[in-house]
């Protein structure tokens, strides 16, 4: 993925760039949602726990896309809106809180549930994770039917 750049070096926000367009497609999207499959954007930086979550969910019949950073996961919910977001903390680029901040502050994707899984179990990395709108907090190391659990909870009610 090409890293959203200006001459500043400044990281800049790619849900901002063609609003009109993630519209339409949302819209689009939501009107076929009965016949496909809830989408899950995994997004983690470490390869053993993609691999760990990916064959699984798919297995539960999920459709699975894999991000490994934060500007990859914004760039990703902008062009192929997820029904569900699992999302690392520690990442480069743009780490999960901030991550998570910017698509619960845009209109548009507030509504996606985003579940927190992290190896960080201390109070200050819960709250963040409530403020910034997290609806879950999961621990690494994780037990595997627990995600799926939480998974199924989120997109099947």
């Amino acid at each position: 993925m090409e890293m959203a750049m200006e001459k500043s070096d400044k990281i800049t926000n790619p849900l901002l760039e063609n609003e009109t367009e993630i519209a339409s497609e949302s819209e689009k999207s939501e009107s076929n949602n009965n016949h496909k499959p809830k989408q899950i954007l995994l997004v983690d930086d470490d390869p053993l726990i993609i691999r760990l979550l990916k064959e699984p969910l798919e297995k539960a019949g999920y459709q699975v896309k894999v991000a490994t950073h934060g500007l990859e996961a914004l760039q990703t919910v902008k062009e192929r809106r997820p029904d569900l977001i699992i999302l690392d903390i520690l990442m480069p680029m743009l780490d999960g809180f901030k991550t998570a901040r910017l698509l619960k502050f845009d209109k548009r994707f507030k509504d996606i549930p985003i579940i927190v899984l992290t190896s960080r179990n201390t109070e200050g990395e819960r709250r963040m994770g409530e403020q910034v709108g997290a609806n879950e907090f999961l621990l690494k190391p994780f037990r595997l039917p627990q995600v799926l659990e939480v998974v199924r909870r989120y997109l099947n009610a």
